[in-house]
């Protein structure tokens, strides 16, 4: 932590189902904890075609049913921007980490969402990817939320102990 406040970015493809409900989940998590106002928190989008969106109203909607309001506006990664603002870069798959990796983003500040789940620890990258919901069927953000969830606890707990050792 070289700055003021602790940067997380969350990453997805689109910025539109993923990255901005891990977003909003992991914003309530830290203002219940009292550390929001020491953070950095955004999302973004390896793409581009849903820049200035509002996030896939069923995103909103898994959202307000566990009282947590998501609203995010879609952009995409930034770069020469986003790789000195963050700390930590935090993509939901394999191929968008490795597009981040592509972009020069250091390895070590490019971890998936899921790595942060205690629950999983150990597990390739390949088996921990938080799925992209967006042409399924059925439950599948509820089933990304409840991913996410857990993720978040985990990541709180790391960002907690990066705080508290400055």
């Amino acid at each position: 932590m070289t700055h003021d406040r602790f940067g997380v970015l969350f990453i997805c493809l689109g910025n539109i189902c993923r990255s901005p409900l891990a977003e909003a989940i992991f914003i309530a998590k830290a203002r219940e904890a009292a550390v929001v106002d020491r953070l950095d928190i955004d999302s973004a989008g390896t793409g581009h075609w849903h820049a200035g969106s509002r996030a896939d109203a069923r995103s909103i909607e898994v959202g307000r049913r566990h009282g947590i309001d998501v609203p995010s506006i879609a952009r995409q990664f930034e770069p020469s921007e986003d790789i000195e603002r963050f700390d930590l870069l935090v993509p939901m798959d394999e191929s968008n980490k490795a597009t981040l990796l592509e972009w020069g983003a250091p390895r070590e500040r490019a971890r998936l969402m899921r790595s942060f789940d205690p629950a999983l620890a150990g597990l390739p990258d390949r088996d921990i990817e938080v799925p992209d919901p967006y042409y399924g069927q059925g439950d599948g953000f509820q089933t990304v939320y409840d991913m996410l969830d857990a993720a978040c606890d985990g990541l709180l707990d790391q960002v907690r102990t990066k705080l508290q050792a400055c």
